[in-house]
């Protein structure tokens, strides 16, 4: 397949990984784990709730998320779900 073959997405993929922007995942397993918790904590949402934060720190979260490949209402969630669950790790400055 030739590169212009690829659609604009496609494109913006393959140039991504040939600048270097993709690393491999350390421990698959580790990940596969973490990332079906997430799945479930987000499929037993039966609440909902309305919060007000500042545009920055949304934005933020916004680009958190998009790195974890996750929606950033389910980063949101699993942050507060793993602090009441004192599983929340804050990092020394």
């Amino acid at each position: 397949m030739k590169k212009q073959d690829l659609d604009p997405q496609e494109q913006n993929l393959l140039e991504s990984y040939e600048r270097g922007e993709w690393s491999s995942i350390k421990n698959i397993s580790e990940e596969k784990s973490r990332l079906v918790e997430v799945a479930r904590a987000a499929s037993r949402k039966d609440s909902r709730i309305n919060i007000r934060l500042s545009s920055r720190d949304l934005e933020e979260i916004r680009k958190k998320a998009f790195e974890e490949g996750i929606p950033y209402q389910t980063l949101i969630s699993s942050i507060l779900h793993k602090y009441v669950s004192g599983r929340l790790i804050e990092r020394s400055s």
